[in-house]
């Protein structure tokens, strides 16, 4: 993981300005304005009747009324690539030592295949690639929609394999750093082998089927 020092963040309501203000008001509470934090509550008396203090929805902040989807279900949100490149990458690890993995990896990877072709996915590595210090292989997802479907299957079928899934957008560095998220233990990446690579391109990498590295 990245320093976060390393970098600049621009406020998330950046865009978002002047808008009307939130509700204080949860369902079947009501926000007690003499704290200063969230953490005291009190009955409500002035909750709307269609609001109920039960069920899944008990406690939850009442947000404005929708006017439309955000653009970020149909599209990822920028600087993330929407291009054939694929949006995001994740890359599957496990070790190559151990027998065990290594026919749950094969077998996970067949899996993939059979139940996701629209994923574009690659040759299973049995052996440290690139800045990736174990065998793994990989698949890119392209969409919002392929990201939901998959991500959430995978934290469910990867087993005993640890996975990476990071973005593309240019920064070859920070998608594998900062801005990864990782499945199971995380592994330390060889991220001198990307700063390498980065400079001797002279650019950001392009990606792994066009520069013959696994990234």
């Amino acid at each position: 993981m990245a320093d976060p020092s390393l970098y600049t963040f621009p406020s998330p309501l950046l865009g978002w300005e002047g808008g009307e203000p939130l509700s204080k008001y949860v369902r079947g509470l009501e926000f007690d304005r003499r704290s200063t934090t969230a953490a005291k509550y009190k009955p409500s008396t002035k909750v709307p009747s269609k609001q109920t203090p039960t069920g899944p929805n008990a406690k939850s902040f009442i947000n404005p009324t929708p006017t439309k989807k955000s653009s970020a279900y149909t599209s990822f949100a920028s600087p993330i690539t929407n291009g054939t490149r694929a949006g995001f990458d994740a890359h599957i690890y496990f070790h190559q030592q151990i027998p065990s993995e290594t026919t749950f990896a094969t077998e996970l990877w067949e899996r993939i295949r059979r139940e996701f072709p629209e994923l574009r996915i690659y040759k299973v590595w049995d052996r440290p690639i690139g800045p990736h210090p174990l065998a793994m292989f990989e698949v890119n997802i392209h969409t919002p929609e392929q990201f939901g479907a998959f991500v959430p299957w995978l934290v469910i079928h990867r087993g005993p394999l640890s996975v990476l899934v990071h973005p593309n957008t240019g920064d070859d560095v920070r998608d594998h750093t900062q801005r990864a998220t990782w499945m199971g233990e995380s592994i330390p990446l060889v991220v001198g082998f990307l700063r390498e690579h980065v400079r001797k391109q002279g650019t950001q990498a392009e990606g792994a089927e066009e520069v013959g590295v696994a990234v």
